[in-house]
């Protein structure tokens, strides 16, 4: 059987057919926003975000709401939080894990009082891919849009305030507008990654190819283009290898995600040891 035959057998399923158009559209966008993140050295704050929207998409249940819009509501309620910090969020490491934890015990107790949600919630914590509906698709496929959107009305500002912070704010660029703008951006991308890999595992798509990109070239619009065809590689191999395996496909992007950072890194090494 030939790789051609393998992969069209693999298409004939509808679910395999979703799981394909969902991850693509996240890691897309995933791994465009998550370039200015790495950039900015905002990790933590979006890792934090996914485990806030946890609690939004727990509570949304409770109210009779689909959780992917509790989760969108409040990441963007938080983003918007965080980013009025400006710089001083990188001084609030601590706080910004006080925050989360409570957040994750919050969606605990909503768990609690709706004890039915609970595969949904795993779902959320690790991802379900397999299971998105073409419905989910044009949910994702609009906050895409809206997203590159902003990133795109940003965008100039963004690489002034994230290169030369001192020298933007002196050229009258409005950091706390631009901070706060862009972690509403990062909250919308994780709320799209968190329905393919899950909460727990945000930064397999919104780090790992950002942080590769940035091993392996210095350009940035090098990188961040190399950032966005590393995560949709690893998204789309990560389903093929868990088709063929019966692995969770949160872990086999996971997966991809390290092993690309690791041997980036490696090629890194030796290009600094060879000068």
């Amino acid at each position: 059987m030939t790789a051609t035959t393998t992969i069209t057998a693999m298409l004939d399923y509808d679910f395999m057919q979703n799981a394909f158009a969902a991850a693509g559209i996240a890691a897309v966008v995933s791994g465009l926003v998550g370039y200015f993140l790495v950039l900015r050295g905002q990790t933590f704050a979006g890792h934090a975000l996914g485990h806030i929207g946890f609690a939004g998409a727990t509570g949304a249940v409770l109210l009779d709401v689909a959780p992917i819009w509790g989760l969108v509501g409040l990441t963007v309620a938080a983003g918007v939080a965080m980013g009025a910090l400006g710089e001083r969020i990188s001084g609030r490491d601590v706080a910004i894990g006080v925050v989360l934890a409570l957040a994750l015990g919050l969606g605990l107790l909503f768990l609690h009082y709706y004890t039915a949600f609970a595969t949904q919630a795993t779902a959320l914590l690790f991802g379900n891919v397999l299971a998105v509906d073409r419905s989910t698709i044009a949910t994702l496929l609009g906050l895409a849009v809206l997203t590159l959107a902003g990133l795109a009305a940003i965008m100039r500002p963004l690489i002034f305030a994230s290169l030369q912070p001192e020298l933007a704010e002196a050229k009258g660029v409005p950091l706390n507008f631009i901070s706060i703008a862009f972690l509403v951006i990062v909250a919308l991308a994780v709320s799209e990654s968190a329905q393919i890999v899950g909460i727990l595992l945000v930064f397999a798509l919104m780090v790992g190819p950002p942080a590769t990109a940035q091993r392996l070239v210095t350009g940035l619009w090098s990188g961040v283009a190399l950032s966005a065809v590393l995560a949709l590689a690893e998204a789309w191999l990560g389903l093929v290898i868990a088709y063929y395996t019966d692995w969770p496909v949160s872990f086999c992007i996971a997966t991809l995600s390290a092993l690309g950072y690791f041997v980036a890194s490696g090629i890194a090494s030796s290009r600094q040891e060879a000068r």
